[in-house]
């Protein structure tokens, strides 16, 4: 089982560390690393923020283990040599078009989320992002307009093949879960978005048909959806929606569960190895430079990265459950960071969640 382990700028070296030591601790068997540079640190060592050695390292790998890009000191450099475009090649060039977050308040930590404790208790769903269209990936510059002032445009656009493959992402994750899909869109001003919800409205259909699917859906603006992740969270099971809409919903999921030092995410493609299917696998942080080095960063959302490696990269479902209960026992015996109250520091969080296993 071969892990490309990139770990990055600022805090990403060490929370991976203690993402490695946890899987150390499991004694997997056949468990091969191969650590490479990426982001600021690769600019600095090869000229470029994702060095092809790097990016061939991923594509040979069954799953990647991704810390953070980021570093104050590259802001100035011109767009496609700064830390950020790495993780952006990354999904580009491996073709890792959905991302699953999941969002759940850990049972004793109601206090900390800034919902009501009752909308607290009962937040536990997942995002399904797509993450290689949209205006991120569209066609996009500046120009001059009739009245001679600056403009800046975006292209936005979803095909309909898709908007079928990140549904099915959903529809999957849904059977697992508790049966239902939110398809968050704006169709009531966008094309794309009409679109979008068209095809999903076809690929429910045809799922019905196909396998008696019981998998229910339904369809909200993504104004409204933003509203009602505040004020009645225990609605959504899984959200369904595109790269601009995911990453803004996902960010709002993440501070209701009182801090993204606790959220991990994976970047899934269609590839299948022997083991599973190919992904990557990050918290949903940054690299946080004004605590780099210092020992004080959260390394929970990162572990919690590792176990969904496990599970969806090498189905070992058992691994990754013992990984999640570790983690939530160790929440539950008051093992806090500075990011939610506590004064745990980022080694002791690991020990903490290692003698749990």
């Amino acid at each position: 089982m071969k892990i490309a382990v990139l770990p990055g700028d600022g805090i990403g070296p060490e929370v991976t560390k203690e993402a490695l030591r946890v899987l150390d601790a499991l004694s997997l068997p056949g468990l091969t690393l191969f650590e490479g540079d990426i982001g600021a640190v690769a600019y600095k060592r090869h000229g470029h923020p994702l060095p092809a050695e790097t990016l061939e390292m991923a594509r040979a790998a069954d799953a990647v283990l991704f810390g953070a890009v980021g570093d104050p000191s590259c802001d100035s450099l011109e767009r496609h040599l700064r830390p950020e475009q790495a993780i952006l090649g990354l999904r580009k060039e491996l073709d890792l078009f959905a991302n699953l977050r999941p969002a759940k308040v850990f049972d004793g930590l109601e206090e900390l989320s800034p919902l009501a404790p009752e909308q607290a208790a009962g937040f536990d769903l997942l995002i399904v992002r797509e993450l290689t269209g949209d205006v991120y990936f569209g066609d996009k510059g500046e120009r001059v307009n009739d009245a001679g002032e600056r403009e800046g445009w975006d292209m936005m656009s979803y095909s309909a093949s898709e908007v079928r493959r990140i549904a099915a992402i959903a529809w999957n994750a849904a059977k697992t879960r508790g049966g239902r899909v939110t398809s968050v869109d704006k169709a009531n001003v966008l094309e794309t978005s009409r679109i979008w919800r068209e095809t999903v409205l076809e690929y429910a259909a045809e799922q019905g048909v196909k396998d008696g699917s019981s998998i229910a859906l339904d369809h909200m603006y993504v104004d409204n959806a933003a509203m009602q992740l505040v004020t009645a969270p225990s609605q959504f099971d899984v959200i369904v929606t595109g790269n601009l809409f995911g990453d803004i919903l996902s960010d709002l999921a993440s501070a209701a569960v009182g801090s993204i030092g606790l959220l991990p995410s994976a970047s899934m493609g269609s590839r299948e190895t022997e083991h599973g299917t190919f992904g990557l696998y990050e918290p949903i942080h940054g690299s946080a430079p004004d605590i780099a080095g210092q020992g004080k960063a959260n390394p929970m959302a990162t572990i919690l990265s590792a176990a969904m490696m496990l599970r969806h990269s090498f189905r070992l479902e058992a691994e990754a459950v013992r990984i999640e209960a570790a983690v939530a026992k160790a929440l539950a015996d008051g093992i806090r960071g500075g990011d939610l109250g506590g004064s745990h520091g980022c080694e002791a969080i690991g020990s903490a969640i290692i003698e749990r296993l």
